[in-house]
């Protein structure tokens, strides 16, 4: 019954939030839409930013009332909210997305996820998106849709360029469970296998300007919650650890692509080790190294 009243109770806060925050985004997103200048998308972007940030702070405020257990955090010093990253991550539940906004809101700038493109007409929340420069993607299999894809997600990602951005982009494309790792035969234990598609999209386009990558790791020890164990105070303990690394040249070509695909295997080559260390699953485990939660405001 608590369980239950603290997820009603959460909801209710992160409804009201939505609502409250994504209404006052609204004048600003159909200025934007209306007025397309760039001293006028200058002001709107910021204003936007701002309040997406904000909303991001309350949410964190009932994620840590409802879930006491302390998360333990390291590798975020030296990070700014003045420069571009790519972030990439390993992709196990919709709270992953909650854990990222958390760790790094206001400690770098506003994460720019690709959506899938149905998510555009999602009520209130799709215009919020758009606005946000958030890039849509179709995910198309081939042919010329997806020749349109890479131009859309390069023109969205050439938005970039006129404030900070962190480009955040999941490399296993769907959400990590045993049916998907038995499919595709990964040869990782705890991870499907990585596709740089997207990276090289935001690499092509904001090369020159990337200060590092990001590359986040996420354990549940407890398991991996869910978003309604979240909203019941059910999340368990969070392990993240961000490691900050040089940025990859430009995959602009074949053998250039091949070297960034070797890249991004050797990243979760080190993410499953560490992952086998934190969940005690690997032939060397041991518990994960002490941390704490940084200190910050929501």
């Amino acid at each position: 019954m608590f369980a239950l009243l603290k997820m009603v109770a959460c909801g209710l806060v992160l409804a009201l939030n939505t609502v409250g925050c994504f209404s006052l985004m609204m004048p600003f997103a159909l200025a934007k839409l209306v007025l397309p200048f760039a001293p006028v998308r200058r002001v709107t972007d910021r204003v936007l930013a701002a309040l997406a940030e904000l909303w991001i702070g309350i949410n964190n405020l009932w994620i840590r009332a409802a879930n006491p257990a302390r998360w333990q955090v390291s590798g975020l010093e030296g990070l700014s909210p003045r420069h571009w990253y790519l972030v990439t991550c390993n992709h196990q539940s919709w709270v992953d997305i909650l854990v990222m906004q958390r760790v790094f809101n206001r400690r770098i700038p506003l994460l720019k996820f690709f959506l899938k493109y149905e998510l555009i007409y999602v009520p209130v929340i799709g215009l919020a998106w758009w606005a946000l420069d958030f890039p849509f993607m179709r995910r198309s299999s081939g042919g010329a849709s997806a020749r349109q894809d890479l131009r859309a997600a390069k023109a969205a990602c050439e938005k970039f360029r006129r404030m900070p951005t962190a480009v955040m982009n999941f490399a296993e494309g769907t959400r990590f469970t045993p049916e998907k790792h038995a499919e595709q035969a990964s040869p990782y234990r705890h991870l499907l296998v990585p596709k740089y598609g997207g990276m090289a999209t935001a690499l092509q386009t904001l090369h020159d300007q990337l200060d590092s990558v990001l590359d986040v790791t996420i354990a549940y020890p407890d398991g991996v919650p869910s978003f309604s164990d979240a909203l019941a105070g059910r999340l368990g303990r969070v392990i993240v650890h961000v490691e900050r690394r040089p940025v990859p040249g430009a995959p602009s070509r074949a053998g250039a692509r091949n070297a960034m695909q070797e890249w991004l295997d050797g990243l979760w080559r080190e993410k499953d080790a560490r992952l086998d260390t934190w969940l005690g699953t690997g032939p060397t485990a041991s518990p994960a190294d002490p941390a704490v939660e940084p200190h910050q405001k929501p």
